[in-house]
């Protein structure tokens, strides 16, 4: 349902609504890996936020009917991979249903805690997993970050409209 109004069109709460807000707001990209029992699992992620610094805690949210959602919920660790904007094609196939997210195309290597670390990143970090809340029909994952390399080459990749971008001079 909507309105007109001196704000302008006013919309009842929905998840469309909430879509076509946050289809405005530019985030950065995010691949979280982790080790599952059948292999590796990965997916893109825009909410990863910075918590606290000391400790170090980061979150990210995670729909609980995604493929990976399985082996984070039971991960004690997961790797965080800030993506680049020459980045766009990695982006897509984590994000992609039914992808083969861990194929010949994707260059990674197994990193500390069985992590699955992602190659030529701009910057990663391994962090352990502390609490995983519950939020409607995902869940919030904060974690502690134990170690990481910020000295990848690179700007990052964003998220906007609904689709990758990069940031512009």
């Amino acid at each position: 349902m909507t309105a007109t109004s001196d704000l302008g069109t006013v919309q009842l709460a929905s998840p469309d609504l909430l879509r076509s807000v946050f289809r405005r707001h530019a985030a950065g990209v995010a691949v979280i890996t982790a080790r599952g029992a059948a292999g590796p699992v990965g997916f893109t992620a825009t909410s990863l936020t910075s918590v606290s610094a000391e400790p170090p805690l980061i979150s990210f949210g995670i729909g609980t009917g995604a493929s990976s959602w399985p082996a984070i919920a039971e991960a004690e660790h997961v790797g965080v991979h800030i993506l680049g904007e020459h980045q766009q094609a990695l982006a897509t196939t984590f994000a992609r249903s039914g992808a083969d997210r861990f194929g010949p195309a994707t260059a990674w290597h197994e990193g500390p805690e069985g992590v699955p670390v992602l190659d030529d990143v701009p910057a990663w970090l391994i962090a352990r997993v502390v609490s995983r809340v519950p939020a409607g029909d995902h869940r919030i994952v904060l974690a502690e970050v134990v170690l990481g390399d910020p000295s990848g080459a690179g700007r990052p990749l964003l998220y906007h409209q609904g689709r990758f971008t990069a940031l512009r001079d």
